[in-house]
């Protein structure tokens, strides 16, 4: 009988030593590991004066780190680094500006979650926000108070798709020497550079465009090398790491971004043109003349009043019904009952985020598609 040189249950374990040796794999392989070895404690000690990278997958990960990097070298930025979600990146961002006692000064048509975030959870730590039109940038001058240390907005509003004009909240934020953050995750780095333009921290909820199919949920933050390395720092403390697995899904998906913009921005173009001639719709929300692919691939529209709005949905056929965006497949939601349910009912009145109102998510279909599905259900719900 053959000796086996470890006991059966330590060599279910210890049977095969892990390969050292440099394998050129044509992507980064998945590093599904909570946390990382040492050979000996002079190693382990070398990583926290700064001689290693990864000790626990929290505070660092190959995939991590690399869809952080990816991101900002898209934006321009010298520094990037990935969250669990867009709103986790919304929190790190934020925090690696502000302290208890400090005041934001953020945009009135912000998306609900972030809304909620600076509203509610940042004011039970002591950080307050006045929400002000960013539309009117005297508004945005005169809730300056001493203590403000932000303006942050979204280089296209959602969901009535407002484009910000960076410049100008640039020039207004050197002025009385703040920090800026804009959430770019409707324009992409397609579209839209806002750290070229001098804004300090850019925010994706890379849930979205960055990754593309749906199928992940994660955040990035990037900018200078200074702040985001505080963002890190909330990240790691906070625990708001996103997986080893869904930054690599992210990273892959990263790689189509230009072939899916290219497309779902064609096709918004094209779909936003033919709505705004269709009597049923009251008012077409789309950037027509940024770019000559348009800008961006979500169109929002307000249906007239004599379209009910539940059989609307209902006759959508293969349009589906979601509470997100950005996949490669045409989505529809209902902003006032998901995205901005947070919103006070007279925010939103006052925004025009009525019932009426419907965020669509473009997708890489034939554009022809898209615009019978639509027309078809307008046609079908008209009372």
């Amino acid at each position: 009988m053959r000796v086996l040189e470890k006991r059966f249950e330590t060599l279910l374990l210890h049977s095969v030593e892990k390969n050292k040796k440099p394998i050129k794999s044509k992507i980064t392989p998945i590093y599904q590991t909570s946390a990382f070895t040492f050979d000996h404690l002079d190693e382990l000690e070398g990583f926290f004066q700064g001689e290693g990278n990864y000790l626990y997958s929290r505070t660092g990960n190959p995939n991590t780190d690399e869809l952080g990097q990816a991101v900002a070298a898209i934006e321009g930025a010298p520094a990037g680094v990935a969250t669990s979600s867009g709103l986790s990146a919304i929190l790190a961002g934020v925090l690696a500006v502000v302290r208890s006692g400090d005041h934001i000064v953020a945009a009135d048509d912000l998306y609900g979650g972030s809304f909620h975030l600076l509203k509610e959870e940042l004011n039970q730590l002591g950080i307050k926000t006045t929400f002000v039109s960013f539309s009117n940038l005297d508004e945005v001058e005169q809730a300056i108070q001493p203590n403000t240390k932000l303006l942050y907005t979204e280089s296209i509003t959602n969901p009535l798709l407002r484009v910000e004009n960076l410049e100008a909240v640039v020039n207004l934020a050197k002025k009385h020497d703040l920090k800026t953050l804009v959430d770019n995750t409707f324009a992409t780095p397609f579209h839209c550079n806002p750290y070229l333009q001098g804004i300090d921290l850019v925010i994706h909820s890379a849930t979205k465009y960055i990754g593309g199919h749906s199928d992940v949920t994660a955040g990035v933050v990037v900018g200078g090398e200074d702040l985001v390395g505080q963002a890190r720092a909330k990240i790691v403390n906070l625990g708001a790491n996103v997986s080893p697995f869904e930054a690599w899904l992210t990273s892959r998906g990263l790689k189509t971004l230009a072939l899916r913009m290219k497309c779902q921005s064609f096709n918004a173009r094209k779909l936003a043109e033919k709505l705004s001639s269709n009597p049923n719709i009251a008012k077409v929300y789309y950037p027509f003349n940024e770019t000559e692919e348009g800008f961006g691939a979500m169109v929002t529209i307000e249906v007239s009043k004599n379209i009910d709005i539940n059989q609307f949905f209902k006759s959508l056929s293969w349009v589906k019904i979601v509470p997100t965006l950005a996949g490669v497949e045409t989505t529809v939601s209902h902003p006032l009952t998901t995205s901005h349910r947070a919103l006070p009912v007279e925010a939103s009145a006052a925004l025009g985020i009525t019932k009426e109102v419907v965020r669509i998510s473009v997708g890489i279909e034939h554009h022809e598609d898209i615009i019978q599905a639509f027309e078809k259900a307008i046609e079908n719900s008209v009372h």
